[in-house]
This record gives C-alpha cells, sequence and structure tokens, in this order.
C-alpha cells in the first residue's frame, strides 16, 4: 500500500505536490470514491481517477533537458496566466513536469520528466546532487567572501553546506564578478541568499549543470531528449536500480 499521492506521481499524471492539492480539492477518487485526505493508501490494483479520468498503470518514461530562459516559471500551470516551462516544449503532449525549481529570472539547465521516483530521487537530500551556477554579481568578490562560500554562509534558515567556488572574472571597469559555484542543496532562492550573505548582490543567474549534465549543445529556450546513458546515470545517482528510458 502506498499513500495516493505517490501512486498519483509514479503514474506520472502529476507531481506529489501536485496530487497532494487534487486530493484536497476533491478531484481525486478511489474506485468511484472521492478521496480529500493526504493519509489515504491504495494499491496499484485501484482503480484511481482524476477529474473522473482514470490514471495510467504505468506510462512511457519521458526525460528531457531545457535551457530555461528569464521570464519563465517552473510550474505546470499559473493561475495568473503566466508562461511557464511547459509552454516551451509544445510538442510534448504527455503531461511532464520540472525536477526541482529555477527562479524565474534564473536561466539553464532544467530537467523534465513523468518519472516521479527519479524526480524525488534526484531531489533527496540524501543524494546531495551537484547544482553548478555561474553568477555575475556586483563589486569583487574577495578571496576571503570566496572561502566564506566554500566553508558555509549563515542564512535565515541555517549554515549552508560548504560549496566548491571559483572566481571566473572581474570586470573593474564595469565593477563585476563572474563565480561559478557548485553546491548540492536546493532552499529556495539559495545562491541569490548566498551572495547576499557576503555583501554582493546577484545580476544574473545560469545554471549550467545538475547531477552531472551539462547545456551543451541546447540554446536558450530549446530542449533535448536525454539518451538511455544519460537516464541510467540518473538512476544510478538517485539511488534507483536498473535503467529506465520509456
Amino acid at each position: 500500500m502506498e499513500r495516493i499521492q505517490k501512486l498519483i506521481s509514479h503514474a506520472g499524471a502529476a507531481s506529489r505536490r501536485e496530487a497532494e492539492r487534487m486530493i484536497l480539492a476533491g478531484r481525486v477518487s478511489i474506485n468511484g470514491q472521492v478521496v480529500t485526505e493526504l493519509g489515504v493508501q491504495a494499491n496499484e490494483t485501484d482503480e484511481i481517477a482524476i477529474d473522473g479520468v482514470v490514471i495510467g498503470k504505468q506510462p512511457a518514461k519521458l526525460y528531457f533537458l531545457l535551457n530555461k530562459p528569464k521570464g519563465y516559471l517552473c510550474t505546470v500551470k499559473d493561475d495568473r496566466g503566466r508562461k511557464t516551462v511547459i509552454d516551451l516544449l509544445p510538442e510534448v503532449k504527455e503531461y511532464i513536469y520540472p525536477i526541482g525549481r529555477l527562479d524565474y529570472d534564473t536561466e539553464g539547465l532544467l530537467l523534465l520528466t513523468n518519472d516521479g521516483a527519479l524526480m524525488n530521487g534526484l531531489l533527496h537530500p540524501r543524494y546531495e546532487v551537484n547544482k553548478t551556477y555561474l553568477a555575475k554579481v556586483k563589486g569583487q568578490v574577495m578571496p576571503e567572501s570566496l572561502e566564506q562560500l566554500r566553508t558555509g554562509v549563515r542564512l535565515e534558515d541555517g549554515l549552508t553546506a560548504p560549496a566548491e567556488v571559483r572566481l571566473m572574472e572581474y570586470n573593474d571597469k564595469a565593477g563585476w564578478s563572474k563565480v561559478k559555484l557548485i553546491i548540492h542543496e536546493g532552499r529556495n532562492r539559495q545562491v541569490r541568499r548566498m551572495f547576499a550573505a557576503i555583501g554582493h548582490e546577484v545580476v544574473s543567474l545560469k545554471r549550467t549543470g545538475f547531477a552531472g549534465l551539462k547545456l551543451a549543445g541546447v540554446s536558450r529556450g530549446r530542449y533535448r531528449e536525454l539518451t538511455g546513458d544519460e537516464v541510467a546515470m540518473l538512476n544510478h545517482i538517485a539511488g534507483k536500480p536498473g535503467k529506465e528510458n520509456g
């Protein structure tokens, strides 16, 4: 037996968080009975429906790498009608959702899938999945400030884990620095808050790597499907046995 939101996520019908919202809204039923509590459990032989439509048991797994531009929300739908990352994959008709989030004003590498188990594994703190960012910040970032990032900075939600940091460029005339930062945590707006904590405002931020994947060959606003070997690598990183590539 599993919680119903987990079964919905594994079936690729919605992310677990979205499934929870659907349950609370009374949109989900088990064997014809509407459920509105998050603790309800079911098994794979039960008929689970969303808005009266029975979800599939084992949909083909899909995996995409997107180079997200600024100005897009990392969600499937927005109640205010704003653009979402799903709008950038119009050819994909199946239900997919982003693995984690990039801020509205942050660009770069984002994975999308309908594989809930893989998503949950990649986002679980246990596996410490690396995320690489290139930040352009105001001012000159001094060696002692870089060392603060390496050892951890105090934020309102606690001390950050040690980061890998390298100063890539300093433009004295324009007054900005470019810094490469590798972290494995996934707190809200973490990179921007880390730089604010050492006195530097982020001008632009781009994620260039995630879980061993890079942006090479994917221009801004475009996407590609992951290869079988890449999916196998992600499954290994996320603690999933075997290789699932649909």
